[in-house]
């Protein structure tokens, strides 16, 4: 039982290590400065492609083999992406190291957290699922703040030093991954019939309150990644205009860094605000300030548009860790990774499909101009409200459907 509780103090750490990406404020930049504009977002679609052909692969091999063999083979793909990166030179050696990073993804997407909520199960602490996420949103967003600013300083002094440092940090997780122990499962069938399997996860997609939070969460997932594509080149863009482009690395890092601590002080009051403002209102509040995010990028390319991009992590805060606490207790054991990895697949499918569309309507210059950025993310503003507001309108469900915990 005692390492079963420190699966939870390791979970924590691993979110930590796995969100130490020191090239998260600079790779845009470097891409197109080594590649072109149309080549880096298209490199960003080749790791959502990937994670997105692994998700449901991915999340079968956890429930049929288990939580922690399947988060090694996440750190060893995530270092040897990281690896690729610091040496590649070339749009293929790009791919193939998005492709490496993009399985690491996608093999701890849904099974980490699986992990967390078994390992809370056997220990009879399966009421604490909303605060233990709740806390490791903050070790992990405490990395990315670390790694935003040191990264952004790093790629001053050499470019690839991102990169390598990235890489030392995916040789602590696969340390911290192997000291795991794999969790019991409660389902009857998690050895069992794959009929039963696949019974199972068509129970889950026939429930509304889970159909809710996928729709959601797939929608959510885009909102979140517009601005972290498109702001670096904005910020370029910004700066070029003053005379300071060469400072974009360390400006980008600088504002990535403060974006993360802000989400940091935006999870201490989550729970909070939960109980004031109740579930529905608050994922909905959160929904509504991505769209908005994107919608002052749309409108105006001015320097008050970083003080929004400094938000764009704080509707993440206050509604990951609720909606994994909310599903988590509705799906069985032996499907539960399974139909997380499907909620990640739709949602990185329908953004790497948007990003390639976008890709293909850009021009192919070196740096990205912001009548483009502009018109993409119009159009995907116009697609937000509209669903935004067939959410709010069937939200409801969320608390009459007696099957909600």
């Amino acid at each position: 039982m005692q390492a079963i509780e420190r699966n939870i103090t390791l979970y924590r750490w691993s979110r930590f290590l796995r969100s130490l990406i020191f090239w998260q404020a600079m790779w845009f930049l470097y891409f197109q400065d080594v590649l072109s504009a149309s080549e880096a977002i298209l490199l960003y679609a080749v790791y959502d492609v990937s994670t997105t052909i692994l998700e449901v692969p991915s999340g079968y091999m956890s429930d049929k083999f288990g939580r922690r063999k399947t988060l090694i083979a996440s750190a060893f793909a995530a270092f040897a992406g990281a690896v690729c990166l610091a040496v590649g030179d070339s749009f293929i050696t790009f791919a193939i190291a998005q492709t490496l990073i993009g399985m690491g993804g996608a093999f701890a997407s849904g099974t980490d957290e699986a992990m967390l909520y078994e390992s809370l199960a056997a220990s009879d602490r399966t009421d604490e699922i909303e605060a233990q996420e709740v806390v490791a949103w903050r070790y992990s967003f405490a990395a990315l703040a670390l790694s935003a600013i040191t990264g952004g300083a790093m790629a001053l002094i050499d470019p690839r030093m991102p990169f390598v440092a990235g890489a030392i940090a995916m040789i602590g997780l696969i340390w911290v991954t192997f000291l795991m122990v794999e969790p019991p499962r409660t389902s009857p069938s998690a050895e069992g019939s794959e009929l039963l399997r696949v019974t199972h996860l068509g129970d889950a997609f026939r429930n509304p309150v889970l159909l809710w939070f996928f729709a959601l969460t797939v929608a959510m997932y885009g909102f979140s990644h517009l601005p972290f594509v498109f702001g670096q080149p904005f910020i370029l863009e910004a700066l070029d205009g003053a005379g300071f482009a060469a400072s974009a690395p360390l400006v980008s890092g600088a504002v990535t860094a403060l974006m993360m601590v802000i989400s940091v002080v935006a999870s201490l009051f989550a729970l909070k605000l939960r109980a004031a403002l109740g579930l529905p209102m608050l994922l909905l509040g959160a929904f509504t300030l991505q769209i908005a995010i994107s919608g002052v990028m749309a409108l105006t390319d001015s320097a008050i548009v970083l003080v929004f991009l400094l938000l764009r992590m704080v509707p993440d805060a206050l509604s990951r860790p609720f909606i994994l606490g909310q599903i988590q207790p509705l799906l069985p054991d032996d499907s539960r990774a399974t139909w997380l990895s499907l909620k990640s697949f739709v949602g990185r499918l329908v953004f790497a499909s948007a990003l390639a569309a976008g890709a293909v309507s850009t021009t192919n210059a070196g740096t990205f101009p912001y009548d483009d950025i502009a018109a993409i993310l119009t159009v995907a503003v116009v697609i937000g409200v509209f669903i935004l507001t067939a959410l709010a309108l069937t939200a409801r469900v969320i608390t009459q459907n007696p099957k909600t915990p």
